[in-house]
């Protein structure tokens, strides 16, 4: 009798600490922000920073691995991705399309195919403010440690911020010195038989066309500098 007393008194004491036991093992089971936030910090360091504009999506692993934090990263992937496709789908084929005019007739060979493409350049500005205004939101409602936010703040200003900024000057250069390059093709092909191209140059009937064709190749070359530093922004942001 006295033993199984003692047996019964000790189940009653064991049985809470048991109990704290598997609570607390339940508790440091489930806590995985610090080192899923660890991994996410090394991540963004380590990669996302030595990358360019266009940055990777997450393998499901790595999604595992940062646990909330990868919808953190979503947003820096989604203005990547839609800066991306936006830029190529518009500003550098215009640029490609620049690039190719090497002699007087190509102006106007090439004037259609510019000229379709001032529209996507002013679509492209729209583009871009809506998607960074999307991220700007999306960030703004996030609720970081301030050590893993002092390092996404610097990611953030890589992928979308500076990008942002640098491009959204280049598109109005760019598109004003589209719109000079459409008005000499417009010109040249207005001229009809008026007009003879030789070994990559032209020649004209009369001197009024001569002084109209020469007012406006010098405000083409006004423009170029202005035109080649928007190209260089847009190639240091791409690359």
């Amino acid at each position: 009798m006295a033993v199984g007393i003692q047996s019964r008194g000790f189940a009653r004491w064991l049985a809470p600490v048991l109990a704290l036991l598997v609570v607390m093992q339940l508790t440091a089971c489930g806590d995985k922000e610090p080192e899923q936030r660890k991994a996410f910090v090394d991540y963004l360091q380590n990669t996302v920073m030595r990358s360019g504009v266009s940055i990777p999506t997450l393998s499901e692993d790595q999604k595992q691995k940062f646990g909330n934090y990868a919808g953190d990263y979503a947003i820096l992937v989604g203005f990547s991705q839609q800066l991306s496709k936006s830029v190529e789908a518009s500003l550098t084929p215009v640029l490609d399309q620049i690039n190719q005019i090497h002699t007087a007739q190509d102006y106007m060979i090439k004037r259609d195919t510019l000229k379709q493409s001032t529209g996507a350049l002013n679509l492209l500005g729209q583009q871009i403010q809506s998607a960074k205004s999307q991220a700007d939101n999306a960030r703004a409602a996030l609720k970081q440690p301030d050590d893993l936010k002092a390092v996404y703040g610097q990611v953030y200003d890589k992928i979308v911020t500076a990008p942002a900024n640098a491009l959204m000057p280049a598109i109005p250069t760019t598109t004003s010195f589209v719109q000079d390059l459409v008005q000499v093709g417009d010109f040249l092909q207005a001229q009809g038989n008026q007009v003879s191209f030789n070994n990559g140059g032209v020649q004209f009937r009369t001197q009024q066309q001569a002084t109209q064709y020469n007012s406006m190749m010098a405000s083409l070359v006004a423009k170029q500098p202005d035109f080649l530093n928007a190209q260089k922004a847009v190639q240091a942001v791409m690359q």
